[in-house]
């Protein structure tokens, strides 16, 4: 039986080890989360509620707790750990104020005396989650799953099953039915099993597009319901009369935060030339003011990335640009000789035969572009097969709207950096993936739709 390691990337110590468990294990998980499952959709929705407002009171009570689970296990800066366990606790509260009335029948005019809508719960709801926010990903799938009656299993990224143990342990405490959300410390290889099994009425994946098309594949031939979030390439687009401070500031925390690791990380700079050269000096000033250190301490602001590939992956895709003709402005190399460190990095004159203008970078890469007009900004953001988020940045909200409405993704924000809000539906476009989480979408996504008339 494969053993799942965790090794802490600030300096490669591991210091976990977990037994994953056989098929047969995990049909019984599903067989008993199926039977668990008819019991818990005949509660009243309240009584679901009731814990996860219990579930908020605990991750807020012990935040550094598990901020320091996930710091150790995937090495982001421990005050980021902290605010996505707060962002955690408001998704449960955000769930707590407005699941019921989402969730509510809707009534509709036609022929029959009364027709309504009733939003009913699928059963199972099967989880792929990544390692990059290991609570949060976690969370914004069973929250408003389990709140409209599913079951969840999860998988989770193998690199993080301490941070998934301590959710699991989480729910339970406050009282959520052991089966009604279970981990599963499985191969990737059991996974067409899992999904094939008729018990399973679902499946939600965060991850890549290789991993999204596979889930893709096995769901459709089952015909099953999915929800993808994939990769992103998000442009960031600096018209001549946005407010550079701000922008600059913002591109920072955009494309740092998670030490670059997020798909809805800002990763193509697409910037007016009249100010272009202002913002590079002024990104490559901010930039080499950050602090890369040991994870764990409250004034670190850029920590290791998770992995050693994920290192290796960055490197070769820099270094192959920089062979192609990029300029190197600051950055590109590994810092230091312990943990998977790499300084903050930009690049210019980058061309589409090289890897950062095509490829998803996920690290603290900067690539920035010039153009001389609005149509050259669009075209360039649109020319990507990702379209998950993107933000554009004027002082003429009606010319940045106008834009907005036209590039191509699942979000755009105006004058300030994509980021994920548990009141605003959350997903992508073209091979971002499809379907919607958070908000009243997300919540929706795993019901039945169910048309009930009364002649």
């Amino acid at each position: 039986m494969s053993i799942l390691k965790s090794i802490n990337p600030a300096n490669e110590q591991m210091f976990a080890e977990f037994k994953q468990m056989s098929l047969t294990e995990v049909k019984q998980i599903i067989l008993e989360s199926s039977k668990t499952q008819n019991q818990w959709a005949e509660l009243d929705i309240q009584n679901r509620i009731q814990v996860i407002s219990k579930v908020k009171k605990m991750i807020l009570d012990n935040k550094r707790q598990y901020a320091e689970i996930i710091t150790s296990e995937m090495g982001k800066p421990i005050l980021e750990s902290m605010a996505e366990i707060e962002k955690c606790a408001s998704l449960c509260e955000y769930y707590e104020d407005n699941s019921e009335k989402y969730l509510r029948n809707k009534y509709l005019k036609s022929n029959a005396v009364t027709s309504f809508v009733s939003y009913e719960p699928l059963g199972v709801i099967f989880g792929i989650m990544p390692w990059n926010f290991p609570f949060w990903q976690v969370f914004r799938f069973v929250v408003p799953a389990i709140i409209a009656g599913n079951s969840t299993l999860v998988k989770h990224a193998p690199n993080v099953q301490g941070s998934a143990i301590a959710i699991e342990k989480i729910f339970h405490s406050a009282g959520l039915p052991k089966d009604i959300f279970r981990i599963l410390m499985i191969d990737i290889d059991i996974i067409p099993e899992i999904i094939s099994d008729k018990m399973i009425k679902a499946v939600s994946l965060t991850g890549s597009e290789f991993a999204g098309s596979k889930v893709a594949e096995c769901s459709g031939k089952n015909l099953k319901k999915t929800v993808l979030e994939l990769g992103g390439a998000d442009a960031f687009i600096v018209l001549e009369d946005a407010n550079l401070v701000k922008c600059v500031d913002s591109a920072i925390k955009g494309r740092m935060l998670n030490n670059g690791q997020s798909c809805i990380a800002a990763k193509r700079f697409i910037v007016n030339d009249n100010i272009y050269e202002d913002f590079l000096e002024m990104l490559k000033g901010s930039l080499s003011s950050l602090k890369v250190g040991n994870p764990m301490l409250d004034d670190t602001q850029v920590g290791p990335l998770a992995r050693l590939d994920i290192l290796d992956k960055i490197q070769l895709q820099v270094d192959e640009s920089i062979a192609l003709g990029a300029n190197l402005v600051c950055g590109g190399k590994k810092v230091g000789n312990l943990g998977y460190f790499y300084s903050p990095t930009i690049l210019t004159d980058i061309t589409k035969d090289m890897p950062v203008y095509s490829q998803e970078t996920f690290g603290p890469v900067f690539s920035v572009f010039k153009c001389s007009n609005i149509q050259q900004m669009l075209d360039l953001a649109n020319d990507t097969d990702f379209g998950l988020g993107g933000s554009v940045w004027s002082e003429d909200q009606e010319k940045a709207l106008s834009l907005a409405h036209k590039i191509e993704t699942g979000a755009v924000f105006i004058n300030d950096f994509m980021k994920s809000d548990p009141r605003l539906p959350f997903g992508g476009v073209k091979k971002s993936g499809y379907g919607r989480e958070l908000s009243e979408f997300g919540i929706k996504e795993f019901v039945n739709v169910k048309t009930i008339a009364i002649f």
